[in-house]
């Protein structure tokens, strides 16, 4: 019994907890990653399928889909692209990096500007897309300048 006791409290102390913590940090990064990855490969999939149906259907060569509609498709795998880079960057470096979740951001961003109806969007939601395009701009331009002050 008090050998169980003492595992317990072993097992409490904060650098046993923390290599805990660590442990999980690194398998939930890894999991992620092969989650993202199959995401990835089911939306490539669906976006040929797609692209294939508009090519191939009649009248051949137009799209039934608008254009706006495919680069929002590719414009999700690229983010999803960019979210998996932010996982494997974790896994290799173990810092969360900031410049490239702003980047990430700021392509989500970019794909609602791309893929807006401006005849279904308020003026209101067009003053907060500017707010927040603006902030993540002023915040990428802060982070990039920061990072090329530190480099040598």
């Amino acid at each position: 019994m008090k050998n169980l006791l003492r595992q317990i409290t072993a097992a409490g102390r904060d650098e046993n907890f923390l290599n805990l913590v660590h442990i999980l940090e690194g398998v939930i990064s890894k999991v992620l990653s092969i989650a993202m990855l199959i995401v990835i490969i089911v939306s490539v999939v669906d976006l040929a399928i797609l692209l294939s149906k508009e090519l191939f259907s009649e009248p051949v060569g137009f799209f039934d889909t608008t254009l706006i509609e495919l680069f929002g498709l590719f414009l999700n795998i690229l983010i999803a692209l960019e979210l998996l880079e932010n996982i494997s960057a974790y896994l290799k470096k173990h810092i969360i990096q900031v410049e490239l979740v702003i980047v990430t951001s700021l392509i989500a961003v970019a794909r609602k500007l791309i893929i807006l109806d401006l005849t279904k969007t308020s003026g209101i939601q067009l003053i907060g897309l500017a707010i927040a395009i603006f902030a993540l701009s002023v915040s990428y331009w802060i982070v990039r300048r920061s990072n090329t002050r530190q480099s040598p």
